[in-house]
């Protein structure tokens, strides 16, 4: 059942969550600007730096599953600001560590911190907004999201001789502090989906489902997972951090110019997002669903990489914004997850969905990692190191679009409903 709010509260919750979400992508991104500099302070390897990337999507995907429970159960008011008290811990945390080990401790901590910032309004959305306007924010919340990344790229860069890294991160945490007061100020509580009715009673009330095997189990959820965990978990790994390693030591960068290159991927992934958030509504008033969407637009991605393969050390910013933005494609699967799903799952349906996705970011993070060091051990390049890992990630996601294609017909009703 849907509750909508008029237009102006709604675009008070959507500023406020975007607030928060703008700082928490911001937290995640930034490492992959600060590794030139944590791996000269601190002396790590490719392994180390994938795996403290990664320690963020640890933190971030362990909490996913009670997530979706309290977000349902809660609302996403509470729960967010819960979470955000953690998220200023860690923040303080990786600002005073001094070793691989607290710093790795620390992102775990922020990963925990920021987990809610977008299942939080998504859960909301599924219930304030009409189906066609919940693909447009959570396009637009997305944009927000490449906003953040856009920050921790060119800016960071240009703080970093004038504070250094330790006072920023003491800096994201006054910021998140703030995120948290707007929240508490302009997000309404939130009753449990059976409460938002008085005819519902007894019978009906234990009738909404209380875990996840419904979710699990649905065909839709299904199809739509080894695409997440692959393409779209893949697609955040190259954005927050393996743009960055490849710039400088596959296309021969320097800091300040892969800093750059990273400000022009985010900036065109903030424009694509826009641009899915005005599009969203025309293309489905047209019939066009999310999965044929994504059947044809997939594929395109997968042809990027292969260029970027093929390209090599010729291979530089331009090409990797050219991957992330048509893999963004992806991203209208969580709403279409959620929408396939009663209100009363939302919240379990979407951090179910997130993850997937976000279990496939660390290990796609720590395996690229791995695999370039793995290459390297057995003699080959730098370039060739990487573009071995690189392509053992295009051989995963080929063959996960392949069962998304193979499983059509057994979701042949479109998700997308009140």
């Amino acid at each position: 059942m849907n509750t909508a709010l008029h237009r102006g509260r709604v675009i008070a919750i959507f500023l406020a969550f975007a607030f928060a979400y703008f700082f928490s992508a911001l937290i995640r991104a930034v490492t992959a600007t600060l590794s030139p500099v944590l791996t000269q302070e601190l002396g790590l390897q490719a392994r180390d730096l994938g795996l403290l990337a990664g320690g963020y999507f640890l933190g971030f995907s362990v909490t996913q599953l009670p997530l979706g429970t309290w977000l349902d159960r809660h609302g996403p008011r509470k729960v967010i600001l819960c979470f955000l008290s953690i998220a200023v811990l860690g923040c303080v945390a990786f600002s005073m560590a001094t070793s691989f080990t607290g710093l790795m401790a620390a992102r775990v901590l922020c990963g925990v911190g920021v987990s809610a910032c977008l299942m939080a309004p998504l859960t909301g959305f599924r219930r304030w907004m009409a189906p066609q306007a919940q693909l447009r924010a959570n396009s637009w919340m997305l944009m927000t999201g490449s906003f953040g990344m856009v920050a921790s790229t060119l800016p960071v860069q240009w703080l970093l001789p004038q504070i250094g890294w330790r006072p920023l991160f003491w800096g994201l945490a006054v910021l998140t502090a703030l995120g948290m007061a707007l929240i508490a100020w302009l997000v309404p509580n939130w009753r449990p989906a059976h409460a938002t009715s008085p005819v519902v009673q007894g019978a009906e009330r234990s009738a909404v489902p209380k875990g996840y095997a419904e979710v699990w189990a649905h065909p839709y959820f299904r199809r739509m997972s080894p695409i997440g965990f692959f393409s779209y978990g893949g697609m955040v790994a190259v954005q927050t951090l393996w743009a960055g390693p490849w710039m400088v030591r596959v296309a021969g960068y320097s800091a300040a110019e892969a800093a750059t290159g990273l400000f022009a991927i985010n900036l065109c992934m903030l424009c694509t997002f826009w641009s899915w958030g005005m599009l969203t509504p025309w293309l489905f008033s047209r019939g066009l669903s999310v999965d044929r969407i994504i059947a044809f637009g997939l594929p395109v991605s997968l042809l990027t990489l292969s260029g970027i393969l093929w390209l090599g050390e010729h291979a530089g910013a331009a090409a990797w914004a050219l991957f992330c933005v048509t893999s963004t494609v992806i991203s209208l699967a969580q709403p279409a997850v959620a929408m396939a799903f009663a209100p009363a799952l939302a919240g379990r349906a979407l951090s179910a969905y997130n993850l997937v996705v976000f279990a496939g970011v660390f290990v796609l993070q720590w395996g690229i990692g791995l695999g370039v060091d793995l290459f390297s051990s057995l003699g080959l390049s730098a370039v060739d190191a990487f573009r071995a890992a690189m392509g053992v990630f295009l051989a995963l996601s080929v063959l996960s679009y392949a069962y998304f294609l193979a499983l059509k017909s057994h979701n042949a009703r479109q998700p997308i409903s009140p």
